[in-house]
């Protein structure tokens, strides 16, 4: 057996969640460096987070699938291995053959693998390339070339469908595209130098056939893809399949942040944050209506409501909109939730969560009022049922006790799915919520 027929060709894992690509961020080895066993080879990122991939092979790296840019699609190539001279194979080989044989072994840094399920994802089918005319020479052209007949046409060489999009909506003829790749493959990168070309900048008029909106000079075309592709697939998917009511109220919530101001000054190492307060009063809402606690399983036509509270929380990120979720919240006291709060959101902006740690969620706790707004009729985390809102809090003339006073003033916006509940439950989650809010007292009674 030669070393060329016993190298190892690691294919991009299964990153979990739905997440069917991803793209390539930064390669940790090179062509000729030795690796080992479980060791990060490159970095990558997905429509929920950047991670570390590692590759379940030893020996000599002989192939890098891809540059940094691209887009890999789900078990194509990522890596090839070769065995060190002289090997048999490379060591740990056998051991990785056997776990992936058993169903276990390291998928990404910090994961195992996703437990089997009966549903899994289709996959992506390798691209068939039309094979190249006999006699065909490096020219193209062979003893046949005095025919008048066209030589048959070569079909593109495209694995991502990021690439395919940006092409598609940019106008660029993917045949008449180089591609820089291996073996030819187009990557994101020819296509962008395609359209610096004068003539694809004249191509780039769309279809009108396609029913696209003409470009015209000077307008910004965003490629719907990564974070902002989930975000606007979920919310669509939530609009389409949920029959959503908003409700809202305006509460007082002076007394609110005085209960801050005093646990603050009573345990000033360990800070409570408004947020942590909100989140502990919606937990104690969902305990008295778990109905809100629940989702829609269509396929079976139930509603399953979820035995723990798994906490989302918006987060506006430099990636877009993420709701990273804390499990079994409802276990946490609020010192806990203050802190894991303040860790939580600060790995999601800085992209280090992973994406385990993006999904899951039950309820959805969204403080829009940081943006300086009031309120908002907020879409629904698909496939949770209820998303509570809070706007900014502001001074405002409020009634206390039949006199006029200037009081902390927020709004409280509930959105649920009509599905799990009827607008009694609704109101009675949302009427406890700002009951606590303006006494905080009856929080403590009820914990």
């Amino acid at each position: 057996m030669t070393t060329v027929e016993r190298t190892q060709v690691f294919l991009l894992p299964d990153l979990g969640e739905g997440l069917s690509e991803a793209e390539i961020v930064e390669w940790r080895v090179a062509v000729g460096d030795v690796v080992t066993v479980d060791q990060s080879v490159v970095e990558v990122e997905t429509a929920k987070a950047v991670v570390d991939v590692p590759c379940p092979y030893a020996g000599r790296v002989v192939t890098l699938h891809g540059a940094a840019g691209e887009v890999r699609p789900v078990g194509q190539p990522l890596i090839t291995i070769a065995p060190l001279d002289g090997g048999d194979e490379p060591a740990g080989h056998a051991t990785y053959r056997e776990e992936e044989r058993a169903g276990s072994g390291n998928v990404l840094i910090g994961y195992g693998t996703g437990h089997g399920t009966a549903t899994r994802r289709r996959r992506r089918p390798r691209l068939a390339v039309a094979p190249e005319p006999a006699g065909a020479g490096p020219t193209g052209t062979g003893a046949g070339a005095a025919s008048s007949d066209p030589a048959p046409p070569t079909a593109a060489l495209v694995i991502s469908p990021i690439v395919r999009r940006l092409a598609r909506e940019h106008g660029v003829d993917l045949d008449t595209v180089r591609g820089t790749g291996p073996g030819g493959v187009i990557r994101r990168a020819d296509v962008e130098a395609a359209l610096t070309a004068p003539a694809a900048r004249l191509a780039a008029v769309p279809d009108p056939q396609v029913g696209s909106a003409p470009v015209g000079d000077g307008d910004v075309i965003v490629p719907l893809t990564g974070v902002r592709k989930v975000i606007a697939d979920k919310l669509s998917r939530s609009r389409r399949e949920i029959p959503e009511v908003t409700i809202w109220v305006d509460v007082d919530a002076t007394g609110l942040l005085e209960t801050r101001a005093a646990i603050n000054a009573a345990t000033p190492d360990a800070p409570v944050s408004i947020l942590a307060l909100l989140a502990r009063i919606c937990l104690s809402g969902l305990r008295r209506f778990p109905q809100l606690n629940a989702r829609v399983d269509t396929e079976a036509q139930r509603i399953v409501q979820s035995a723990g509270v798994h906490l989302g929380i918006a987060a506006q990120t430099d990636r877009g909109l993420l709701v990273p979720v804390l499990r079994d919240a409802q276990r946490l006291t609020t010192a806990e939730l203050a802190a894991e709060l303040a860790a939580t959101t600060a790995a999601a902006r800085a992209g280090s969560l992973p994406p385990a740690r993006l999904t899951g969620g039950t309820f959805t706790l969204n403080n829009y009022g940081v943006f300086g707004v009031d309120g908002s009729t907020p879409i629904i985390n698909h496939p949770e049922a209820a998303l509570l809102g809070v706007g900014r809090i502001v001074d405002k003339p409020w009634v206390v006790d039949g006199q006029l006073a200037v009081r902390k003033v927020t709004q409280l916006s509930l959105t649920f799915d009509h599905r799990v509940c009827d607008g009694g439950v609704a109101g009675g989650f949302l009427r406890h919520v700002a009951d606590c809010v303006e006494r905080p007292a009856l929080l403590i009674a009820a914990v």
